[in-house]
């Protein structure tokens, strides 16, 4: 047997407004529009562009094959923008989680780093993001991944210990060594939680190369692509897909032809009799651990380095972080919903890799995403609604 894995992560921010320090104590808005920045225009692009073509072609996809089946985390401020802009979105997530074929998979309700500096709010978020996911779907989350797939032992244990009973990561070579991303693994430390790590050769060859002109394998036909995934399954039976779910429209154009290929792949895959999806949770049920996997450094599914650096590498980052997480006593004791809605907004991750300053093989990447016109910007913007934040709790 062959089990392909699809995990589909969906994700907006509520992106800062131009906000100038002389808005400090005089306006609250910190997410409204402004000249540059206006959440629902982009919403609603990316929506006409992945959303809505992406999710019609996997209902489509989930009608035509018994077999096919998948995973997706949609983060809580993702949520909340459907549910003002885009209401048939929501409809149509409901629908396809309500085949009991298509799973959903556990992180931060604001797509925080907030593990990493609070783990009482990190729990905060974690079971708000549960909440919303039983008050929308029904349905309660078995698996879990953290913001960018920021994993380490650590993280392994508390998810053990929270109940989850599958955690995913990144197929790191330099964690790996020789062994294969094409099994499930258990986390050093843990007794039964189960580790999928994501194949990010043949993920990336989607998500990052699939309309890349100078790449040799370019144009990459279905045919291609089910090859080197049977000759991966010779080194395991697993073959772990992960990526953004904005890959199909908005980061590989409709034009591309990345719809057809997928939509190709996937009824050239299961014409084999061998082959099924899985999901996460199916695919940890299914097959048992072969070996330990310790990761005591954090790694990410980010950039060449694989680790934090797209959001804590440069002083303006861990200064914004420091300054950020330092308001959580007082915004909670105000019991102000609003002021604590605003301050975990601002925990969402975008917000410091927009101050990213890593200018080599990756910056082009770091300056596709963001919405200002330099990480100096952003930075600016962002202090001055903290300094904002600090005032409304005083």
């Amino acid at each position: 047997m062959r089990s392909c894995v699809l995990y589909l992560h969906m994700h907006q921010p509520f992106r800062v407004r131009e906000y100038s320090i002389f808005d400090v104590g005089n306006r609250a808005d910190y997410f409204s529009d402004s000249a540059h920045i206006n959440n629902q225009l982009v919403f609603d692009k990316v929506a006409e562009k992945s959303y809505r073509p992406m999710l019609t072609l996997l209902e489509k996809l989930l009608g035509a094959h018994p077999n096919f089946q998948f995973s997706l985390s949609v983060t809580g401020t993702f949520l909340e923008q459907a549910e003002m802009w885009g209401g048939d979105i929501i409809d149509t997530l409901k629908r396809l989680v309500a085949t009991g074929r298509v799973e959903i998979v556990a992180e931060t309700y604001h797509h925080s780093l907030a593990f990493f500096f609070s783990k009482s709010e990190f729990e905060r978020q974690v079971k708000q993001h549960q909440a919303k996911i039983q008050d929308l779907f029904g349905v309660k989350s078995k698996a879990f991944r953290n913001t960018e797939l920021a994993y380490n032992d650590d993280l392994a244990s508390w998810a053990e210990e929270f109940g989850f009973e599958t955690v995913l990561a990144e197929g790191w070579d330099r964690i790996l060594r020789e062994r294969s991303p094409n099994f499930v693994y258990r986390p050093t430390g843990t007794n039964k939680i189960k580790l999928l790590l994501k194949n990010y050769r043949l993920s990336d060859d989607i998500a990052f190369r699939f309309s890349d002109k100078n790449w040799t394998e370019h144009p990459l036909s279905a045919e291609k692509y089910l090859t080197w995934v049977e000759n991966s399954t010779l080194n395991g039976p697993l073959i772990n897909l992960f990526m953004d779910f904005e890959t199909f429209g908005e980061h590989q154009w409709a034009d591309t032809g990345v719809f057809q290929f997928f939509e190709q792949f996937v009824g050239r895959f299961l014409e084999s009799p061998e082959n099924n999806f899985l999901t996460v949770s199916g695919a940890s049920e299914q097959y048992e651990a072969i070996d330990e996997v310790s990761m005591p450094e954090t790694v990410t599914w980010a950039d060449t380095e694989r680790d934090l650096s797209a959001w804590l590498g440069n002083a303006m980052q861990h200064e914004a972080a420091k300054n950020l997480y330092a308001l959580e006593e007082a915004v909670l004791k105000t019991e102000n919903a609003q002021l604590i809605a605003d301050w975990r907004n601002l925990q969402t991750s975008d917000h410091l890799y927009y101050m990213c300053t890593k200018y080599w093989s990756d910056g082009d990447v770091h300056a596709y995403f963001s919405a200002y016109d330099s990480p100096y910007d952003a930075f600016l913007y962002f202090m001055n609604t903290l300094r904002d934040v600090d005032f409304r709790s005083l």
